[in-house]
């Protein structure tokens, strides 16, 4: 029975159809024309109707090409699947495994694979590189070593493109070691070209193997029958970046020069990105000049360089530039800018830049925020931060399509910004939420680092020790390792930071060693031992200036300041150049030491001799070094003739030593300047109602503390910590908590009774309280200070040190009460107050009466 089509308007091919249909022998050049002309799906499956009633044509593959052309895969893969199995054939297969490839119907190449072996097809070294391609970029390390034991089994190993497949399939799925050995066979087979070369590159890039990328390429170059290509240069370019080989890049550079690869746009990005990132920004610069053809990569590595090298009034030049040029601004663009701003701690130009980005309609991505979140962190931009939150919750979290890591990456840093923004629950909150096998090492850094720089040192290093734990190992990393010895600085806590050592010690963290070292020599200073602080740099096998500089810091704040000296001296004999934070330290050692004189004379040559300008914090240690010993005069000569305006820690640093002298007048007189600056606190007011106290003004004290009521000022009372057999035990002045407390107070009573025997006098002037001289010694007697001392006593080994932090300045009374104790103990005793470290040995103190 003969099917006749309708009659369509303006359709020339069907209505040529309708009328040659009957004709029983159509030529084959007339059939080709049919299935040429047919465009749309409704028409392919009307034709394929036709010749299935009329029996023709013999050969279905023109069906199969039509039903492709009209992007109809499905209806292709039905007339395919009923042909008999034949090399001819095989060529459909691989068109629409191709098709699928470009698409990125990756599973589907994979699906399509195992139905052409189901139903008996062979695949062919045309169809193995596209499989290979999928395997790579889902990535299935599975998938992609079972195809390459049917490429062994077929004989398709000795095929130089399906050798390129497997190296790069390798390559991406990260195994580095099977990528190199295929090549490696190619390479004895003699069928390795350009190609393979470029793959083995490549698959040690994605491999974040740069030096070993770096030398393939080498040997590439030295094969004289493979000449490197522009895909070559884009390849070894960003190895050399990664790893800082700028010598190595400029080669590549003068290749490129002399084979005109230069003129190739992707060649000129990636030689204007290593120069960026190796920080040469001129040469950079010149690359960029001299490109005939930009894109917007080009503009993004140039802008990414002088953000990360700080120069950022350069950066923002240039985004003016490419907006003059309506060159569209990218994401990338964006990002690297805020970037930069963040990584310098510049938080709030970093939040300018977002809000101009938004302006702008560019939509932010994961790095964009990570980056802002950064910015609002160091910026301790809370608010800003919880905004940046619900637009991550909003856009970028727990979105089906989104990459796990992706949001990995921002929770982390949230939880670095809420921990940085003193909002430790909210931190624990978000860190809550990422289950146990899914949080990384950098998860666990940034709680511990944010708790750590934050106030929440104890919380720091109970999560460092959970981190450890079984049920949660994750092994930690140099900068884990430092937020970890920072919380122990912070608290004193030396036998935790002994541990950490000796875990360093175990694990060898070489790679990282100088900057662990740095962080260790720190730790013992903060945490009374500055011997071992010297014993770690004396054994480090490479300093750098933050070496010499912790080393000389520890050395100052425990009144050894002809060593801290020493360590200057031996800095500069060693080829460093002290810069301005160097001299804060020589300062800070002087000051605490009593060595007035020297350090006038090293504030007096730091221009001259060293070409270092002072700064306001240069003038802060001179007034706290003139004001330490008394030269109250010669403190506010200097403070008037600073050449910028004088900052609150100037004023600070006044006041307290008005404190120790009991200079009323000039007491009020800081008072008022930084009242003046709006940036008292409660120091300031309880320095200046101390200073009342002192002199018996009691009137002026009672206004002092009204006037820190109105203003919502809470005096911080003091606190001290003492290291026992069994932890860190904590007192307050007239605490009754303990459970040793009745022992606590038999024994304090018991060395109060002894000393004044050898002419201790308790000093009222540390009673700040208006009552009778009896009622003041009573006072005095329970500071917290005295009350950790008693328990130290109790509980720490014979012979062994006593180690006491407190949160404020050590008080006057006390450090005379210690002195006198340190004679009839066997114990040194090692105070920590809130500027220094107090040492009493044998009747006398480390701090030489300059504390």
């Amino acid at each position: 029975m003969l099917i006749f089509l309708p009659r369509l308007k303006r359709k020339p091919p069907l209505l040529f159809l309708t009328t040659f249909f009957s004709i029983a022998s159509l030529s084959t050049l007339l059939t080709s024309t049919i299935f040429h002309q047919c465009k749309s799906l409704a028409s392919a499956k009307l034709i394929h109707q036709q010749f299935l009633v009329q029996g023709f044509p013999r050969d279905p593959t023109h069906i199969i090409s039509m039903y492709l052309t009209s992007n109809s895969p499905a209806n292709a893969l039905s007339v395919l699947r009923r042909l008999h199995p034949s090399p001819y054939t095989v060529f459909w297969w691989n068109q629409l495994i191709r098709r699928s490839v470009h698409l990125g119907f990756l599973e589907d190449v994979l699906q399509l694979y195992r139905q052409m072996q189901r139903l008996g097809w062979k695949p062919d070294h045309y169809t193995f590189p596209f499989v290979l391609k999928a395997c790579g970029e889902i990535p299935s390390f599975r998938c992609g070593t079972s195809v390459h034991a049917v490429v062994f089994v077929s004989g398709f190993e000795w095929n130089v493109f399906v050798g390129n497949g497997l190296v790069s399939m390798y390559g991406r799925c990260g195994v580095l070691k099977n990528a190199r050995q295929v090549f490696d066979e190619m390479r004895e087979r003699g069928i390795v070209d350009l190609i393979s070369w470029n793959s083995i590159v490549a698959a040690y890039m994605q491999g974040s193997d740069s030096i070993r990328a770096m030398k393939m390429f080498e040997r590439m170059s030295e094969d004289l029958e493979v000449r490197p290509d522009a895909v070559s240069l884009v390849n070894v370019l960003p190895a050399c970046a990664s790893v800082g080989a700028w010598s190595r890049g400029k080669q590549v550079h003068g290749y490129a020069y002399r084979s005109g690869l230069f003129e190739d746009v992707y060649v000129g990005n990636a030689l204007v990105d290593i120069y960026a990132k190796c920080g040469m920004m001129e040469e950079a610069n010149k690359v960029f000049e001299r490109m005939k053809v930009k894109d917007v990569v080009s503009w993004n590595a140039l802008v990414t360089g002088y953000s990360q090298i700080g120069r950022f009034d350069d950066a923002l030049g240039l985004f003016e530039k490419i907006q003059e040029e309506k060159i569209e601004l990218n994401v990338v663009t964006w990002s690297a800018v805020i970037a930069g701003y963040a990584q310098r701690g510049l938080g709030r130009e970093a939040l300018d830049v977002f809000r101009q980005m938004r302006l702008c309609g560019s939509e932010p991505n994961v790095v964009t925020l990570v980056s802002l979140l950064s910015g609002c962190a160091s910026e301790g931009a809370l608010l800003h931060g919880k905004e940046t939150h619900c637009y991550a919750i909003k856009w970028i979290l727990n979105l089906d399509e989104n990459d796990p890591g992706d949001d990995l990456m921002v929770i982390n840093a949230l939880i670095d910004m809420y921990s940085k923004c003193k909002s430790p629950k909210t931190a624990q909150a978000m860190f809550n939420l990422i289950p146990p096998k899914d949080r990384s090492v950098v998860t666990w850094t940034v709680l511990i680092g944010g708790n750590a720089q934050h106030g929440e040192a104890n919380e720091a290093l109970k999560f460092f020790s959970q981190m450890l734990q079984p049920d949660n190992f994750v092994m930690p990393n140099a900068f884990t390792i430092s937020c970890a010895l920072m919380a122990c600085a912070r608290l004193g806590a030396l036998r935790f930071g002994r541990q950490i050592h000796a875990y360093v010690l175990r694990n060898h963290f070489q790679s990282a060693m100088l900057f662990v070292a740095n962080c260790l020599i720190d730790m013992y200073s903060k945490s009374g031992d500055v011997d071992a602080a010297r014993v770690v740099f004396d054994n480090m096998h490479q300093r750098n200036g933050v070496s010499w500089t912790s080393l000389m810091t520890g050395y100052g704040m425990h009144g050894r300041g002809e060593e801290a000296l020493q360590i200057f001296d031996d800095m500069q004999r060693v080829g460093l150049v002290p810069d301005g934070v160097t001299f804060v330290v020589v300062l800070y050692a002087c000051s605490h030491s009593g060595m007035v004189d020297q350090g006038i004379n090293y504030f007096n040559s730091m221009k001259k001799d060293f070409g270092v300008v002072p700064g306001a914090e240069h003038y802060v240690c001179m007034v706290d070094l003139l004001g330490r010993a008394g030269r109250l005069d010669e403190a506010m000569e200097l403070i008037k003739g600073m050449p910028m305006k004088p900052t609150p820690a100037v004023w600070v640093a006044l006041l307290s030593a008005c404190r120790v002298y009991a200079n009323v007048e000039l007491g009020e007189y800081a008072a008022k300047k930084l009242s003046e600056l709006e940036s008292g606190n409660d120091g300031s007011y309880t320095l200046l109602s101390n200073i009342y106290a002192s002199a018996r003004r009691w009137k002026e004290v009672a206004t002092i503390r009204q006037l820190m009521k109105n203003a919502g000022i809470k005096k911080r009372p003091g606190c001290s910590w003492v290291q026992g057999r069994k932890g860190t035990a904590k007192f307050l002045a007239g605490d009754r908590s303990h459970p040793m407390s009745q022992q606590i107070y038999d024994l304090l009573r018991d060395l109060i009774q002894r000393i004044k025997a050898l002419g201790y006098v308790p000093d009222n002037r540390f009673a700040l309280q208006d009552v009778d001289d009896e009622e003041k010694v009573d006072l005095l007697f329970e500071h917290s200070e005295k009350l950790a001392l008693a328990y130290g006593i109790l509980t720490t080994a014979p012979g062994a040190p006593i180690r006491i932090t407190k949160n404020l300045r050590a008080c006057g009374d006390c450090h005379s009460a210690f002195t006198y104790i340190s004679t009839i103990i066997e114990h040194e005793i090692i105070v920590r107050d809130s500027s220094r470290f107090h040492h009493f040995k044998d009747g006398s103190c480390s701090c030489r009466g300059y504390w």
